[in-house]
């Protein structure tokens, strides 16, 4: 019975991932930039142990923590890290997630890959720059692109813009 068990739930994840994982939409595009590399010891003294946690360790902040979630003006939203600019507030929208989401990165300033971590897959993005773990995207964002970017609001800095700037 043990193995029956183990066997069906099994088979039943990997199921799920077959009919899953080919959805995923791939954002990964080659960068016009260097990329940053620093030294452990570089980012623990550059960032927050939060911001280390998240954007060096691949961890989350908590649903609902991040005060980027009600910010409303217009300018961009930067990699914590680094300064790379990812997304524009143009596609920032209010997916109830708890956590900034945007329906568009900037081409070409994340890089993706499949995070295995709740056993599913799910499509992990990072800054195409310093590699600063961003967040996930999903395929429940509004049109046009169908994506939500669910972003760490303390891996990103947001600039706003200067009044009379388009």
């Amino acid at each position: 019975m043990k193995y029956t068990l183990i066997t069906i739930v099994g088979l039943s994840t990997l199921s799920a991932w077959l009919w899953w994982a080919p959805t995923m939409a791939k954002t990964q595009q080659q960068s016009s930039f260097t990329t940053m590399t620093l030294s452990d010891d570089q980012w623990q003294e550059r960032l927050t142990d939060e911001q280390y946690h998240i954007l060096r360790e691949e961890g989350t902040e908590p649903s609902w923590s991040s005060h980027l979630n009600n910010e409303k003006r217009q300018g961009t939203y930067v990699c914590a890290a680094c300064g790379l600019p990812l997304f524009h507030a143009n596609t920032k929208y209010e997916s109830g997630s708890g956590w900034p989401s945007f329906w568009q990165a900037i081409s070409g300033h994340v890089e993706t890959k499949t995070d295995y971590k709740l056993i599913f897959p799910r499509t992990e993005y990072h800054c195409a720059r310093c590699g600063g773990h961003q967040g996930h995207v999903f395929e429940d964002g509004p049109e046009p692109t169908g994506l939500r970017y669910c972003n760490n609001g303390l891996a990103l800095t947001f600039i706003p813009q200067e009044e009379g700037e388009e």
